[in-house]
């Protein structure tokens, strides 16, 4: 992909998350492997309540690490 190409889906996200909270990406994606049991909107309140993250953003990084994962976003 060329960077002419504009970052579609979840990943769009992913440059406002590293400049609003000061993370990589992985870091948020490692978190998101110790919260593999429970359901997507499980995940988005742990990210929200525990580390401050937005609804939008933490949607993202779910839907993301479990499209990635090969479950279901």
């Amino acid at each position: 992909m060329d960077s002419a190409t504009p970052v579609k889906g979840p990943a769009s996200y992913f440059r406002s998350i590293e400049k609003t909270y000061g993370q990589p990406v992985v870091h948020w994606l490692g978190l998101l492997d110790g919260l593999a049991g429970l359901a997507h909107m499980q995940q988005v309140a742990v990210l929200k309540r525990e580390h401050g993250l937005g609804h939008g953003h933490a949607n993202a990084l779910v839907a993301y690490h479990r499209a990635s994962a090969g479950g279901t976003p």
